[in-house]
């Protein structure tokens, strides 16, 4: 398709189509050359986002991907990257806010469950927390660190004293990694009892330090890796 009539006709089409029934019957490649029409203005960009699909192997690594690496990508530029990057970030402070809704922590299980409707940080990789109050509900979930925590500067006293903006109790913390399997790394071990004594430092209770891989979960307080 070249630029021009053509090219604004498909566009206007695919805004129609979404108004109409949203994204349903939209191919993956749509919905992204649907976003990417308002960053990059008169010009088709079916090919980029096949060629983003194909790169990123699907929709979901497309938006998991980070903004350094889609901008890479010939066509994409610095604003189309910016607005790709969008979506996640809305859609974790949209789901974050839906799911501490006063939900009540029962297992880890039930912290897992929650954190996976949030999607995950660049890369796949993030660190979050969940305050709670003294009848284990959610006040609120915050995302720590994005990426990966190996030679981050995350401070576990900083970290804990997120607990008072929410008034919280007791805190759950939730490590998801890039992993097929959740294994406690050595660097795990050490944060976790560096957040526990962190927080014991200022009487705020861990109830668990989850961490979570693609196909299992490690609780940290059934291993007993938590010393309280």
């Amino acid at each position: 398709m070249t630029p021009g009539i053509d090219s604004e006709g498909h566009r206007k089409r695919l805004k129609e189509r979404f108004k109409g029934s949203g994204l349903r019957g939209f191919h993956d490649y749509e919905a992204l050359e649907l976003l990417l029409t308002y960053a990059i203005p008169r010009r088709d960009v079916k090919p980029l986002a096949k060629e983003l699909i194909r790169k990123f192997k699907g929709f979901k690594g497309v938006f998991e991907a980070r903004s350094a690496e889609l901008a890479e990508v010939p066509g994409v530029g610095e604003s189309a990257a910016a607005l790709m990057a969008l979506p996640r970030v809305v859609a974790h402070a949209y789901l974050a806010e839906q799911s501490s809704s006063r939900s009540t922590v029962k297992c880890p299980d039930d912290a897992v469950e929650m954190i996976e409707a949030l999607p995950p940080g660049e890369g796949g990789e993030d660190f979050l927390a969940l305050y709670l109050n003294t009848k284990n509900e959610v006040l609120g979930i915050e995302r720590l660190h994005e990426g990966s925590l190996m030679g981050s500067a995350l401070s576990p006293r900083k970290v804990i004293e997120k607990a008072f903006k929410h008034n919280a109790r007791s805190v759950i913390f939730v490590h998801r990694v890039g992993d097929e399997f959740a294994f406690p790394s050595r660097f795990d071990k050490k944060l976790v009892g560096e957040l526990e004594d962190a927080a014991t430092a200022i009487d705020i209770i861990v109830h668990d330090h989850i961490l979570v891989a693609r196909e299992s979960h490690l609780s940290a307080r059934e291993n007993g890796l938590l010393k309280k």
